[in-house]
Parts: C-alpha cells; sequence; structure tokens
C-alpha cells in the first residue's frame, strides 16, 4: 500500500513570492527580522509573523526570519538584526513563503508571485 493510501501527505510549497525586491535599509540595532511595506505583503498573501525565507541574488546568502509590517507605499525592504549582516542597501533579494498542504491540492495550488517594479504594486 502506497503512502497516499494510508492517509494524507502533506508537502510544503511555494506560497508566496516577492522577486527582485532591492534592500532599502539594513538594521544592526534592531531584534530580528525583516520590515516589508504593507503594500507588498499585501499583494504577495504574507502577513506580519509569517516565516520566510530571503535569497540574496547578489551574494547568494539565503536565510529565515521573520515578517514585520512596513509602512504603506513606501517601499521598504529593511533587514535587521542579525539578517543585516548578510545583506547590503541595494543588494536585490527574493522574499518567499511556504505552506503545507494536502499532496493532492498542492497539485493544482497556485503561489502568489509579485514582480514590484521599484519596490512598488
Amino acid at each position: 500500500m502506497g503512502e497516499l493510501e494510508r492517509g494524507v501527505m502533506f508537502i510544503e510549497v511555494l506560497k508566496s513570492k516577492l522577486h527582485c525586491v532591492t534592500v532599502t535599509e539594513a538594521n544592526l540595532n534592531y531584534m530580528g527580522s525583516i520590515t516589508i511595506d504593507e503594500d507588498l505583503m499585501d499583494a504577495a498573501g504574507i502577513i506580519a509573523g509569517e516565516k520566510v525565507q530571503v535569497v540574496d541574488n547578489n551574494n547568494g546568502e539565503r536565510f529565515e526570519t521573520y515578517v514585520i509590517r512596513g509602512e504603506r507605499g513606501s517601499g521598504c525592504i529593511c533587514l535587521n538584526g542579525a539578517a543585516a549582516r548578510k545583506v547590503l542597501v541595494g543588494d536585490v533579494v527574493i522574499i518567499m513563503s511556504y505552506a503545507l498542504m494536502d499532496f493532492e491540492e498542492a497539485k493544482t495550488f497556485k503561489p502568489q508571485v509579485v514582480f514590484p517594479k521599484d519596490n512598488r504594486v
């Protein structure tokens, strides 16, 4: 009997993606997280406190942190705390979140992928 016949199998899939946004700030003197313009969060379906993976296209760094709301319409992408050491202002990053879902649901699920222009939607 296969895994799917025994019960529900969950897999982790891409849920949301902000593709190629520019880091506007790096604040080492903060407890941690990434601050994202609330307009960008809404467009990608990302909420405050959600775990995200950040990939820096300039230096290859990949790390996880959590999201805090930035000022709406500001274009803010600010890495805080220890994550601020992994980026430079001006770096282009991809911000992704994932969700666990039923294997069958995952086959047809479409992630929210946003391609901001100048950090605006």
